[in-house]
């Protein structure tokens, strides 16, 4: 099922990136893990998956004892304070960096490991009160001090757009995240590289893809589909 169910994402990825007129071979897959075990994880990896993104940095240190870095990890959720250090040992990536203070901690624990962590900036863009992330209007501010920090190289944006009952009705937040990112980029800030935008999940990646993410984060179409 589980190698079948790729081969379906990874064509819809395609179609949606050409319906932009894109290409598809520059947008990563992150195969979305949490609900599911090592031998699911084994299966996917087995069927080319390269990237594996978790939400809990103590679901992620069961999963990393078996896997090693076979895979790209990622941190895809929420990341509190206390865990930064469990979290710079692990993830290659972390998508939802959110605040100064995280950041200041992040930087602060991957230079004690000798490392540079490489982060995405979390964006609030619903008004949702459940999601995370930086307000909109706060961003660039957040993104030019957190790039002076020595351990620490800003790679991009994250957003989570609320679940609409339709995928389309999502674009606005994907178009949203878009223009920021630019915006940012235009800036030339040092120690901001804006190579991804990581947005899209199961149920609108095809949306996402459309209005230009190059990271999706699929879990359920891959494992339970």
């Amino acid at each position: 099922m589980i190698p079948e169910n790729l081969i379906i994402v990874r064509s819809r990825i395609k179609e949606a990136a050409e319906r932009a007129g894109r290409r598809a071979d520059g947008i990563i897959l992150v195969c979305v893990t949490k609900t599911v075990g090592v031998p699911q994880i084994e299966e996917a990896l087995a069927a080319g998956a390269a990237d594996i993104g978790e939400s809990r940095v103590q679901d992620a240190e069961v999963k990393f004892k078996a896997i090693g870095r076979r895979a790209r990890w990622h941190l895809i959720g929420h990341l509190q304070t206390n865990k930064v250090k469990e979290a710079v040992r692990i993830f290659d990536l972390i998508h939802s960096v959110d605040s100064l203070k995280l950041a200041e901690e992040i930087s602060k624990r991957a230079g004690a490991d000798g490392k540079t962590q490489e982060i995405l900036i979390e964006v609030k863009t619903s008004q949702e009160a459940a999601k995370y992330g930086a307000a909109p209007g706060e961003v660039i501010a957040l993104i030019e001090k957190a790039a002076a920090l020595p351990h620490i190289k800003i790679m991009g944006l994250m957003t989570m757009a609320p679940i609409v009952p339709e995928a389309g009705q999502a674009r606005p937040y994907f178009k949203g995240l878009k223009e920021i990112s630019e915006t940012i980029a235009a800036r030339k800030i040092k120690n901001v590289d804006m190579r991804y935008l990581s947005m899209g999940m199961t149920q609108d990646f095809e949306v996402a893809v459309e209005e230009g993410a190059n990271m999706v984060r699929i879990g359920h179409a891959i494992f339970e589909g």
